[in-house]
Formats: C-alpha cells, structure tokens, sequence
C-alpha cells in the first residue's frame, strides 16, 4: 500500500467558482470539471474511471460520509463540509451539494456534486472543531465499523440536542 502524503498546505478556489464532478452507481468518476481536475491535481484521463474517493482526506469522519451515502440511498439531497486531499497531498475545503442523478422512471443512475467555496467562519468556529471530535471518537475504537457507527451516534445525538434535523442544522450555521 502506498504511503498517503500529507503537504498541510490548503489549496483555495475563488468564490465565483464552481467545482463539479459526476459519478456512476458505484462511485466511479464520469466527469469532472476544470476548476475540480486544478484543485485535485489530476488529469482528466487520471480522473475518469477512478473512484471519487481518490480524494478523500484522512481527516474527514467516516461518519459524515456515512450520513451523505444513508442520505442519497433515500433519493435526497445532502449537504456538507468537506476536506478533500488533492493528489500531491495538499488540501481543500468545500461545501458540498451531492445529489442523485435520476433517469426517466426515478432510478438512481449515478450521483452529481456541486461544490463551492465553504464559509470560513462555519468551517473554522464549528465544522473543523465537531470534525476532530468525530475523528478522535473513531480513532477510540481498534475496528473502523465500530469507530464509525460511535461518531455516528454522536451525530444523531447533537441532532437530538438541538431538535434539529441534519439539513437544518447545516443550515442554521
């Protein structure tokens, strides 16, 4: 396996932007933007075909993706904070609008992303801060499932909290 690099440096897209990419049923890149091939450092050729987690961050919970993949298996909308890794091991955020992609009859033939520029007061005074506790929640536990389905429950019980449900509270921030 090889090593995951990690630069800590944040990589920033202009707020005009928009990064978009498309995926089939089993999350396999079918198409992504310029500004998403500039900020993932990979070529289109790199890109197509390949699984969208080739940018995932080791700092990003299991468990927000757990509620993103929950969410468009119900054929809803979703939206989140995410820490993406480019392919040099860079980093950047965004504020993600995943939806299903739907053919004529209602099935779910792949899944479209929307991303854009996260606000930095949210992304710094809660998601960043909520993320460690989420992350360190899943780290407690030796097997991933476990780890996950904890931070999870953290999640739901915030949720609970606040009497809230997931979108209001993305967009109550």
């Amino acid at each position: 396996m090889t090593e995951l690099i990690l630069t800590g440096q944040e990589r920033t897209f202009h707020r005009d932007e928009l990064i978009v990419s498309k995926t089939d049923l089993k999350g396999r890149i079918t198409y992504g933007n310029r500004i998403f091939m500039r900020l993932a450092g990979y070529t289109e050729r790199e890109l197509l075909g390949a699984p969208h987690s080739i940018i995932r961050h080791p700092d990003m919970p299991r468990c927000v993706f757990k509620l993103l993949w929950d969410t468009l298996a119900a054929k809803k909308e979703v939206f989140a904070y995410v820490i993406n890794r480019s392919q040099n091991g860079d980093h950047y955020w965004v504020f993600a609008h995943v939806t299903p992609s739907l053919d004529g009859s209602g099935n779910v033939v792949g899944y479209h992303s929307n991303r854009r520029v996260p606000d930095l007061r949210v992304l710094n005074g809660v998601i960043k801060p909520l993320y460690k506790q989420l992350l360190t929640e899943e780290a407690r536990h030796p097997n991933r499932k476990d780890g996950m389905n904890a931070s999870f429950q953290m999640v739901v019980d915030l949720l609970k909290e606040k009497g809230l449900t997931y979108e209001e509270l993305i967009f109550s921030l």
